[in-house]
């Protein structure tokens, strides 16, 4: 119990309704989440790793019905259907408490309910919010304590009478006397609820104890709650990583960047630079926090406090930091179990050993036609583990905004690199970025564009229109000296034969540099229709094998395909209705203007 008076009776309320056997309050120490482990170990839902090959490392295996985020029964329950917006499910509010309630009676019988006291920042910072989560999921009471800064010490800073987000999660498995706990419950797919109250800055997720449908700081609380809070309050929830960048001289920026998903985010903001004397260091790699600071520039904080990253493809060549943090004091879910203890995924860079346990905990050879682990399995580590981790990751003014970049997978079209004219057309821009769909996907919609705005399409909390005017208006009163220039980057671009043009990974640091000297002042840019580009002679290409034809192409504009692409803008436009911002029309009229 706290002397938070609201707090106390919501938490008696639930204890009411949802009718654990015992009550845990999360304090926040290595004890209580080592206690807990052991626990699970202990029970069978978890499994303890090799502690020489992997200290300190668990390994889960979720049901194979709750392996993702589950979009389709993901809701934006506004007062009004018009407020979440084409792009969200919406329930009438008080219909999906009635369903949710109905499912939550007794739904925690047999099991523990943990109350765990949580801020998405850093404890001392005015970007961060508080927030309580009510779980009957020891998975996500730990993974809370990595995830997030969790404990006494928030709710010290809660206080009495401080606001903070209701967060109530339950697996939907009650449990009766003699029954046994599966090492995975959870509730049927058509009973997984993931619920969002924007009005009320309410969370309520039922039936899953996977990932972000679980884990409610992450998307929930850091980008579907907080993006409708930072429309209220003039500031941005961004699906972001932060990086900082400093050159040979010592300077240093800090650059933003909105990628979807498979699009190499974590990559970049972990990078291990090809170009000598730059260097990455890592602020955030999920999501960025933004307000303006007194001196009129922009601020970024990272929320979380650690990383919930895809194992599969992760390797020493993909991204070398991230293997080292994940090399001790890391859950892992749903990768492939070694027969000495360790951890395997396709892509980890080591061939598949003889034998292992996949992720379903069956025997598995490098003949078995399924993978071993899971596409979407995940690893939970601390943030500060990352050996690129910036000193400055929690400070709580945030770090000062030099460039937004912005990219999804183009095999053709956008360029490698471009620059906005104005904050208006970045964020343009930023409204019509996504990625090409190919042939692995539906045969009629190749080549078709699956728009994403700014990354965040499954993670705003209203009506994407709105959203996007909301962006325009945080830049509109502000000096566009100070704002940061937005970037559309493609790593992506492939030849006729459906070969990478560019060679990715650390040799983006290239990429880099010119942003980075273009915040600086010291190199050109030349324009052209879609917007400000690099010279070939402006890129740092030194050491790198790349024909000149090679990079000319990657810096092309071909005007007719840009062409199509304002006829694909146009309609994909249309879902918006109204609420589409004039300012985007404008920008759309004014390119075909530049193309024709």
């Amino acid at each position: 119990m706290t002397e938070h008076t609201t707090l106390n009776r919501w938490i008696a309320d639930q204890i009411r309704h949802c009718q654990p056997d015992q009550v845990v309050w999360w304090h926040g120490t290595p004890a209580q989440y080592d206690e807990t482990l052991t626990m699970m170990v202990k029970n069978g839902a978890a499994v303890a790793l090799d502690p020489v090959k992997r200290p300190g490392c668990y390994l889960f295996r979720s049901h194979p019905s709750d392996v993702a985020r589950v979009e389709n029964r993901t809701f934006i329950a506004s007062e009004r259907l018009a407020d979440a917006g084409p792009t969200n499910n919406w329930i009438e509010p008080g219909r999906l408490k009635a369903i949710l309630s109905g499912l939550y009676a007794g739904s925690m019988k047999g099991r523990t309910m943990y109350v765990v006291p949580f801020s998405m920042g850093p404890l001392r910072s005015s970007f961060s919010k508080f927030a309580v989560l009510l779980t009957d999921s020891p998975y996500v009471a730990v993974n809370m304590q990595i995830m997030t800064r969790t404990g006494d010490a928030v709710l010290a800073a809660i206080g009495s009478d401080g606001a903070f987000v209701p967060c109530l999660h339950s697996v939907g498995y009650p449990l009766s006397a003699g029954v046994a706990d599966p090492a995975w419950p959870c509730a049927p797919i058509e009973q997984k609820y993931i619920a969002h109250f924007p009005e009320e800055r309410m969370i309520w997720s039922y039936g899953s104890g996977y990932g972000g449908n679980a884990l409610l700081g992450k998307k929930c609380l850091a980008l579907r709650i907080a993006s409708v809070q930072a429309r209220d309050e003039g500031w941005l929830a961004e699906h972001m990583l932060i990086l900082k960048l400093t050159n040979p001289e010592g300077k240093v920026r800090y650059v933003t960047g909105a990628f979807p998903s498979a699009c190499g985010k974590t990559n970049l903001a972990m990078l291990v630079p090809t170009i000598p004397g730059w260097k990455v260091e890592t602020i955030g790699d999920d999501i960025a926090w933004m307000r303006f600071g007194r001196d009129g520039r922009l601020y970024a904080v990272n929320p979380e406090a650690g990383f919930f990253g895809v194992a599969p493809g992760t390797s020493t060549n993909t991204n070398p930091n991230a293997m080292a943090t994940i090399a001790k004091n890391t859950i892992f879910t749903n990768v492939a179990l070694t027969d000495d203890g360790d951890v395997w995924w396709e892509g980890i860079g080591t061939p598949a050993p003889a034998h292992l346990i996949d992720w379903q905990g069956k025997d598995w050879t490098p003949s078995s036609k399924e993978p071993a682990a899971h596409p979407n399995a995940r690893f939970t580590a601390p943030a500060a583990q990352c050996p690129a981790i910036a000193p400055e990751w929690e400070d709580p003014a945030g770090v000062p905004i030099s460039a937004i970049l912005i990219g999804g997978r183009r095999p053709t079209t956008v360029p490698l690199v471009q620059e906005s004219r104005s904050w208006r057309h970045g964020v343009f821009m930023g409204s019509i970025m996504g990625s090409e769909i190919t042939a692995a996907t539906i045969s009629d919609q190749i080549g078709q564009v699956r728009r994403d705005p700014f990354a965040m399409l499954p993670f705003i909390g209203y009506h994407a229109g709105d959203y996007l005017q909301h962006w325009l208006d945080v830049g509109a009163s502000r000096d566009p000296a100070k704002l940061p220039k937005i970037y559309s980057v493609n790593w992506f671009r492939k030849d006729q034969h459906g070969k990478y043009l560019w060679p990715g990974y650390g040799e983006n640091s290239r990429i880099l540099k010119w942003i980075f000297d273009r915040a600086e002042g010291t190199t050109d840019a030349v324009e052209t229709p879609i917007g400000r580009m690099p010279r070939p002679e402006d890129l740092d290409l030194a050491g790198l094998d790349l024909r000149p034809e090679t990079t000319q192409a990657l810096l092309s504009v071909d005007a007719d395909a840009w062409r199509r692409e304002t006829e694909s803008i146009q309609r994909y436009y249309r879902i918006f209705g109204d609420r589409l911002p004039a300012a985007l029309t404008e920008e759309l009229e004014s390119l075909k203007r530049r193309l024709a």
